[in-house]
Parts: structure tokens; C-alpha cells; sequence
């Protein structure tokens, strides 16, 4: 991710533009080239993923009681292509969309969240997502959405502790048995986000998990704010 400025992005209906790097819907598929500098080695990133959605759902929900967060799972069930020159990447499977909106700073109405997606048989998805809010009150969601983009609401099984992350980012999930939940990997671990691979049972299946945890409190620690820019590279231009 780079920050660019307001001149470096543009968008119209089917196609977003941010610096050199552009997404666009294209007769139901959704194409994005990625051409940036990566950190913190400053190597080049360049390629192409294409997401294949097999539905589109169309329900936004609240993430809070006023209503000021907004979250939609666009393409719950999806499959992706993975095309990299630089580097030399290839790879095929599961994929997922969603986008969250909001009209304040998520710092200012939550404390934390953790969100979770797996792939169930039948080309189904499952999500869960529990949200700590400001003041301390907690609302949590668990969908679970058919091949068509169609989605029930479940009871989710009981919360299950994981171990916090490097950065002592704590993190939490459900599952249908605790002993059987566990993190497989550690895909992104930062002083207040980490990104995880879960292999766990849900809705009586065992399911490999994508989950992040997010600590907005952690966030908004100044000695956070002051490491971003190491992070996420700030270009001033195009």
C-alpha cells in the first residue's frame, strides 16, 4: 500500500485509478494491476489479479448502532488468478470481496475488531465478525452466504482465544471445538494489525480461515502514527 495524493487517484463507475496501480469491472470480473515498490526492501511489485466472483451480494451492514460504519461482503464466494512479473508469482483458488465504509475515523468508534472468512462445501462462505466499539460494548455478525450471493444469518459456536500476535496484538475467533483451532501462519504482523491463516471446524467442517485482528487503540498511539510512513510509503505526485 502507498499513500498518494488526492491528484493520484480517480474513479468512475467500473474503474479506480490510485498512482500507477488500477482496478476495473470488466463484464462481471473484476481486474486489478498492481504496479508499486514493495517494503521494506524496495523491491518491484508488479502483476495482475483477476477475481472471478460466482455472485454478487448486494446487503451493506451496520457495524455500530448509529450506523456511521458500513460493511458489504461484494463477492462472498469468488476465485482468483495470480499473475506476477516481478515477482515471478502464479497461483489459482479461493478468493473473496468486500469494502468498508465509513463518516468518521474508525479510531474514533472502535476499540478493536476481529473478522474471519472461510470456504465451506457447496461453494459457500461463512464470515464472522465481532467488533469492540468505544464504549466498550461489543456486536458481532455471523453470515453465512450460498454460491448465488444469498445469506442467512447462524449462531456463532463459541469464542476461542488465540495466541496474540509478535507484536502482542491480541486475537480471537470462534469454532466449533477449541482444541481443534489453530493459527497455521502469520501471513502480516504489525503493531496493531496481524493477518492469519486458521485451520479450525465450523458448521461441522473442518475449514482453513483467513482472520485479521485489528486493535484501533493500538492504532492510535502516536508512536504508531510515527512508523506508518515506514510501513506505507507517502508519494507526493502520480
Amino acid at each position: 500500500m502507498t499513500e498518494r495524493e488526492k491528484a493520484a487517484v480517480s474513479r468512475s463507475q467500473d474503474l479506480l485509478t490510485i498512482g500507477p496501480s488500477a482496478m476495473h469491472w470488466d463484464r462481471g470480473r473484476l481486474t486489478i494491476r498492481i504496479s508499486e515498490i514493495a517494503t521494506p526492501l524496495l523491491g518491484a511489485l508488479r502483476g495482475t489479479v483477476v477475481i472471478d466472483p460466482l455472485a454478487l451480494a448486494h446487503t451493506e451492514f451496520s457495524l455500530d448502532a448509529q450506523g456511521q460504519h458500513r460493511w458489504r461482503p461484494v463477492a462472498p464466494c469468488a476465485r482468483a488468478s495470480v499473475v506476477f512479473e516481478q515477482p515471478a508469482w502464479r497461483w489459482q483458488g479461493n478468493a473473496y470481496i468486500d469494502s468498508n465504509r465509513g463518516a468518521r475515523p474508525l479510531e474514533h468508534d472502535f476499540r478493536s475488531w476481529h473478522w474471519s472468512r472461510a470456504h465451506l462445501n457447496g461453494r459457500r462462505t461463512a464470515v464472522l465478525y465481532d467488533v469492540r466499539l468505544a464504549d466498550t460494548s461489543e456486536h458481532s455478525v455471523a453470515l453465512r452466504f450460498d454460491a448465488h450471493g444469498n445469506h442467512e444469518d447462524f449462531t456463532a459456536p463459541p469464542k476461542v482465544a488465540l495466541r496474540a500476535s509478535h507484536w502482542g496484538v491480541p486475537r480471537t475467533t470462534h469454532g466449533d471445538e477449541a482444541g481443534r483451532t489453530t493459527i497455521t501462519r502469520t501471513l502480516e504482523d504489525t503493531p496493531f494489525y496481524a493477518r492469519s491463516l486458521l485451520e479450525t471446524r465450523l458448521l461441522g467442517e473442518n475449514v482453513h480461515a483467513f482472520h485479521e485482528s485489528l486493535s484501533l487503540e493500538r492504532f492510535a498511539k502516536p508512536w504508531v502514527q510515527a512508523m506508518l510512513p515506514f510501513r506505507m510509503p507517502r508519494r507526493s505526485g502520480a
